[in-house]
């Protein structure tokens, strides 16, 4: 597997870019995803949950949009960068794409802050009991991504789910 030596901002950057849009739209909430190999952006995506489908955060969604570029499920080698640690399920589909590193921004608890129905169980945790070998580099860009979750929190049309 191919990880970067450091992480790159630009890539979170585009992340927070995406996400961003919903403060406008209102698909979902205020979280957002790229999904890199070898510096090379092969997806980003924003949470689409209010369109109708709870699978459809970030992660899930930058996930299937790079699976279909490069037309295969495995994505060894990959990093994806998500502006909020990734729930369970967006873990999960982490794990099994074979995504080698997950670098984020705020964490689970500062998303339940603001009203998100989080399940509380960190990656890091995840990662052991799973025995994943996903290497997992949370608060990159943090504040970036704080900003954001607090701009999303200042909308009086906001929808929690």
């Amino acid at each position: 597997m191919r990880e970067p030596a450091k992480p790159d901002e630009k890539f979170m950057r585009l992340a927070v870019r995406e996400a961003r849009k919903n403060l406008k739209t209102m698909d979902g909430g205020p979280f957002g995803a790229c999904v890199v190999k070898g510096g090379r952006v092969l997806a980003v995506a924003r949470n689409t949950v209010l369109k109708r489908d709870a699978t459809c955060h970030a992660e899930v969604n930058a996930i299937r949009l790079a699976s279909r570029k490069i037309k295969n499920f495995d994505l060894s080698g990959c990093v994806i960068y998500s502006t909020n640690e990734p729930c369970p399920m967006c873990f999960g589909a982490i794990h099994w794409a074979r995504i080698g590193a997950i670098i984020y921004g705020t964490g689970i608890k500062d998303a339940a802050k603001i009203g998100f129905n989080e399940l509380n169980i960190p990656d890091k945790k995840m990662s052991s009991l799973g025995k994943a070998g996903v290497r997992i580099i949370p608060g990159f860009l943090l504040e970036e991504c704080r900003a954001l979750l607090k701009e999303w929190d200042r909308l009086e049309n906001k929808k929690l789910y």
